[in-house]
């Protein structure tokens, strides 16, 4: 009897301390697993699992946790490849994270630990952009991003992160100008650039209290500023510094300046000398303005209100642009903003800029309300619009030398990517305008007449919708035709979705709602404003290009005409069944073609992708028997989204009516944009009940819709 009571205890006492070591919170392990798989199971990572496990319990190496959270991830040197996942995020304790010195690659997360204070993931091969997700860690201490293959340019993501001491992305590719927000990091100390492109100047290091910067081997020019001559470990060569004397700084722009041993000496006795005569003058002021107030208050005058003007700019001044890489979306009162009146929008005239018409549109007015959430707000819309859009955009001609001078003579450097009907390149002013310049096939006008392009321009120059890319200008010299467009400096949704570019990626879904709502109202603009009807036939995630409000402009719009040309090359997977010819294009193969699009914004996956097994390759086959399929949908739902979506809110039923092959099933463009309003409508309308029946949900489990 006795043996079996201790057995029990002892049982109980087994049960006891394995209920007590099995306590690693949930989203850490969810976390960890999925690096694992990411990773490829590397088997040198003793105690780690693809499911489940106890990280903390179970001591995973590389492991440290504190009670139930993972506080930090330490595997540098541990020959590692593969890729990080997806869900670093929900490590929201992780202090420390160190993967340096193995052969990781692709992407670094858009998403990395949180709160983490010191990051290292150098010596690896990771390519693509530095995450602007960094922008939004306040406690980020030291980042170690140095030799990679990253790319591109540091985006503006600094003016947040004031507690950083040290940051390295030396021995990248990275370029362009250093962003203007580095001037915001007032506790920088080591600053490494060196061995990149970086071009411009450094004159926005001048006030860090850097005592270790290194930029050599970039492409710098101007002159080294004396203020970070002082530095105790400054390296600058193999740069293109100007010589001579450097020119004075601006009126009114002075500087901290770094003195040496004896300037310290001459300036305190200077500064000592300057304090007597500022107390000296202090005090003969005070009795003067003393004087002054008594004779103010003896005259009693009332001094009028300020004016209003005032308030209008102090306002004007707490705004800020909306920035297209944070997660803030429109709340559920804006979208119901959005959805007022939501009838098919009509116009006699393409052109004629109907206020409630665009008042319906994603491109709205945006402003940040008290609660960081942005808000819409119909005045401002109303005032930017009167102010842009009273008359209709002036097409003007441009010559082919100001384009040649503005283009670099049409440089490789500024080439922005190769379409269907010719290369478009980025046009630079001296005022800051940006301009996209798209030069045309001369082949494509092989057997027409000279005014067919004159044709051309007079038809595009009459599209007006603000999700629809508006022509502004046009060249045609020397048996160059050219049209020229505003530059939307986030690129495409194609770019966003599937070149991996994490200045800007993930998506959420409230923006891919809009995006898609958008879109159908461009194309609703063609096939049921215009008159006669357009057809676009070219519609693509690549065409489909995104402001800084990350509002859609379709482009590519009235040059249809040119498709008998190049149909094929024309979007692979985009096209629908009947296209077999470039006659055969009809509306309704553009709204097939807009489903293609809607099922690359739900899933995440290319229209044609060979990499994937053979069943996947199509988008539309492999996607279209289970859109019906609640739990298979699920599935398919882009990874990026992390789960942060509600399913009802799911645009499947939607997608089903486009991509039908039979184009007499489809729905035409006018239904599919009601569907999507309906979805967005009802999707506010839950998010509402959602939020009055928890007292448990936080704002941020709402960003969606």
């Amino acid at each position: 009897m006795h043996h079996f009571v201790a057995r029990c205890f002892l049982l109980f006492l087994g049960t006891l301390v394995s209920l007590v070591h099995s306590k690693t919170d949930s989203p850490d392990v969810s976390a960890l697993n999925v690096m694992f798989k990411s990773l490829h199971t590397p088997s040198q990572l003793s105690g780690w699992k693809s499911s489940g496990g106890d990280p903390c319990g179970d001591s995973w190496e590389g492991i440290k946790c504190s009670d139930s959270s993972v506080t930090e991830i330490d595997l540098r040197d541990h020959n590692l490849s593969g890729q990080l996942g997806y869900q670093l995020s929900s490590l929201s304790s992780v202090k420390i994270f160190d993967v340096s010195k193995n052969n990781l690659n692709g992407d670094i997360p858009y998403q990395l630990p949180p709160n983490a204070q010191r990051i290292d993931l150098s010596e690896n091969s990771f390519d693509g952009t530095v995450p602007y997700s960094i922008s939004q860690m306040t406690n980020l201490e030291e980042i170690n991003l140095g030799h990679n293959k990253l790319k591109g340019q540091l985006s503006d993501m600094f003016a947040k992160i004031q507690k950083l001491k040290s940051f390295d992305v030396s021995d990248n590719q990275l370029s362009d100008k250093l962003p203007s927000s580095l001037a915001n990091l007032s506790n920088l100390n080591t600053l490494h650039l060196q061995n990149n492109q970086f071009t411009g100047t450094i004159n926005v290091l001048t006030d860090l209290p850097l005592n270790d910067l290194n930029v050599e081997n970039n492409k710098f020019t101007g002159w080294i500023p004396d203020e970070l001559k002082g530095i105790d470990n400054l390296k600058t060569g193999g740069n293109s510094w100007s010589t001579g004397p450097a020119p004075p700084p601006p009126p009114g722009v002075q500087h901290r300046r770094r003195p040496n041993n004896e300037e310290e000496n001459s300036e305190g006795s200077k500064i000592s000398l300057r304090n007597g005569l500022l107390i000296g003058f202090s005090c003969l002021g005070a009795v003067t303005l003393l004087l002054f107030l008594i004779c103010i208050c003896t005259m009693r005058r009332r001094s009028p209100p300020p004016s209003s003007h005032f308030l209008d700019e102090d306002i004007v001044s707490r705004r800020k642009g909306f920035t297209p890489l944070h997660s803030q979306e429109l709340g559920t009162e804006a979208y119901v903003g959005i959805l007022k009146e939501p009838k098919d929008f009509k116009s006699t005239d393409p052109g004629n800029g109907d206020i409630k018409s665009l008042l319906k549109s994603p491109s709205m007015g945006l402003r940040r309300s008290v609660s960081s959430r942005v808000s819409f707000s119909e005045n401002e819309f109303a005032n930017r619009l009167k102010g842009r859009r009273s008359t209709s955009v002036q097409v003007v001609p441009y010559s082919l030398a100001d384009l040649q001078k503005s283009t670099d003579n049409f440089a490789p450097g500024r080439l922005l990517g190769e379409g269907t009907f010719g290369r478009v390149y980025r046009a630079k002013y001296p005022d800051g305008k940006v301009l996209a310049v798209k030069m045309i096939d001369s082949s494509l006008f092989q057997g027409q007449k000279a005014e067919e392009f004159s044709k051309l321009v007079t038809n595009i120059s009459k599209l007006h919708h603000p999700n629809i890319t508006e022509l502004v200008g046009y060249c045609s010299e020397q048996g160059k035709n050219m049209l020229i467009y505003d530059y939307f400096r986030n690129g495409s949704l194609h770019e966003f979705l599937h070149v991996a570019d994490d200045f800007s990626k993930p998506l959420t879904w409230n923006t891919r709602v809009r995006i898609a709502l958008g879109v159908a109202r461009g194309v609703e603009y063609l096939h049921d404003v215009c008159s006669p009807s357009m057809v676009h036939k070219n519609i693509k995630s690549s065409n489909i290009l995104l402001d800084l409000e990350l509002s859609p402009h379709l482009s590519g719009c009235g040059m249809a005409s040119f498709h008998q040309h190049t149909s094929q090359n024309l979007g692979m997977g985009y096209n629908a069944p009947e296209c077999i010819q470039p006659s055969a294009y009809t509306l309704r193969s553009d709204v097939y073609s807009f489903g293609v699009v809607m099922l690359e914004i739900l899933t995440g996956r290319m229209p044609v992708d060979e990499q994937k097994p053979i069943s996947e390759q199509c988008l539309v086959k492999w996607a279209s028997p289970q859109l019906h399929d609640t739990d298979a949908l699920i599935r398919m739902v882009d990874p990026a989204l992390r789960g942060l979506y509600p399913p009802k809110s799911l645009f499947a039923d939607i997608v089903a009516l486009c991509v039908q092959p039979d184009p007499e099933h489809r729905a035409p463009i006018s239904e599919v944009v009601q569907a999507l309003v309906r979805l967005v409508q009802q999707s506010a309308l839950n998010m509402k009940e959602d939020l009055s029946s928890s007292c448990r949900t936080t704002d941020s489990e709402y960003e969606i819709v």
